[in-house]
């Protein structure tokens, strides 16, 4: 758990998808979506490493309109994930033998329980049956921080899994694709505030 006068101190972003071109667009990959964004406004550079892709930025508490300057004063892995939501937690080795713990960790994820593009930061809590959090909870327990990205839910609890892996209809796509540069925002800003 945080304490209350413990510096936050991202190290990691792990954005949560499916790998493969016929899930992109899913629900389910908002996560990918927005940390291909992040990496994008970043200049960042994708790299294969085991059961992921990194990036890797350096940052400084300075922002212009072009985005973040880089300087030495920060470093942030940005994690997607190539194993498959239900293994999600495998990545965490990578980020173990970096010496970066699970309250240095913000994971991107789709939200169920929440309306369609409803976005916020919190810290802690349950997997509330999202298997790529599940995943992670299972390798290294609650405590890290979470970007949640609501896509809402059926109204039959059974077709769940079938909704978080459809995509969104044309008409969401359109409010998706603002909401996911509201959230690439709101995550430097929580990055910024905390260098």
């Amino acid at each position: 758990m945080l304490k209350n006068n413990e510096k936050i101190n991202i190290k990691a972003i792990i954005g949560l998808g499916n790998p493969g071109s016929q899930y992109s667009k899913n629900r389910h990959n908002i996560g990918f979506r927005i940390i291909e964004k992040l990496a994008e406004e970043l200049d960042a550079s994708w790299k294969p490493a085991e059961n992921l892709d990194f990036a890797e930025v350096r940052l400084n508490s300075q922002n212009n309109n072009e985005g973040f300057l880089y300087s030495p004063s920060k470093n942030v892995y940005l994690i997607k994930p190539q194993t498959f939501m239900n293994n999600s937690g495998k990545v965490l080795s990578f980020l173990q033998k970096r010496g970066i713990n699970a309250q240095e960790i913000l994971v991107i994820h789709d939200e169920i329980e929440k309306k369609l593009g409803k976005i916020g930061i919190k810290f802690d809590g349950s997997s509330k049956g999202h298997n790529g959090l599940k995943s992670i909870i299972s390798s290294i327990g609650g405590d890290f921080w979470r970007f949640y990205f609501g896509v809402d839910r059926p109204t039959d609890k059974d077709e769940v899994p079938k909704y978080v892996l459809s995509n969104f209809s044309p008409i969401e796509e359109i409010e998706v694709t603002k909401l996911i540069s509201n959230s690439t925002k709101m995550i430097k800003d929580f990055l910024l505030e905390n260098i």
